[in-house]
């Protein structure tokens, strides 16, 4: 999925389908993104950003004391995730990822919490592993909490991209006539295919 500055994503253990031409595509997708426990204020956001700057290594956020992250996306609309990748090479890498959906402001508080996916994560400097979701549990979110739980041994956790694919679906509100006269409104989800 792909937002301003959010990334492309891919298939675990597989390549990236899409040409990267169609992955770059930018929609309204998330509102005010917070990450908590990172180094420098405002950094989580730069982590999120167009697939052709997937490789782009000046922009990180790192951990401020340990291995653990929280990234908040509430979305603009509803979300089928498909899929998430995360890229690094290193012991400050991730190698677990938490998903939970619809818990506005998760805190380090809400980390006991029965995540809705878990994923143990492999070491992926390109990023280009894509992590499954379980559609099921992914299919109608407006809010995303990522957990970075642990990683591979180093004091504190770095990531340089996260992507995120699935669709995006706008609510739209029009006005219909019915025989009565009355007018009602009437919702109809517009999809959009974010990569």
């Amino acid at each position: 999925m792909s937002h301003g500055h959010s990334g492309g994503g891919c298939r675990c253990a597989a390549k990236w389908e899409e040409p990267p031409e169609q992955c770059g595509l930018t929609f309204g997708l998330y509102l005010q993104l917070q990450c908590l426990k990172e180094s420098r204020e405002g950094s989580g956001h730069g982590v999120f950003r167009p697939w052709e700057e997937l490789t782009d290594r000046s922009k990180f956020v790192e951990s401020d004391a340990d291995e653990e992250l929280v990234f908040n996306i509430p979305f603009t609309g509803n979300v089928k995730l498909k899929g998430i990748i995360m890229g690094e090479d290193d012991d400050s890498h991730p190698s677990e990822m938490r998903l939970c959906r619809n818990i506005p402001q998760m805190s380090f508080d809400d980390r006991d919490r029965e995540p809705d996916q878990t994923f143990s994560l492999n070491w992926d400097l390109t990023g280009e592993l894509e992590y499954a979701t379980k559609i099921s549990h992914f299919s109608n979110i407006c809010h995303l909490s990522i957990h970075i739980s642990k990683n591979f041994g180093a004091d504190t956790a770095k990531v340089f991209n996260i992507g995120l694919r699935g669709e995006w679906t706008e609510l739209c509100s029009h006005e219909v006539t019915i025989c009565t006269d009355h007018r009602v409104h009437q919702v109809t989800p517009q999809k959009h295919f974010i990569s």
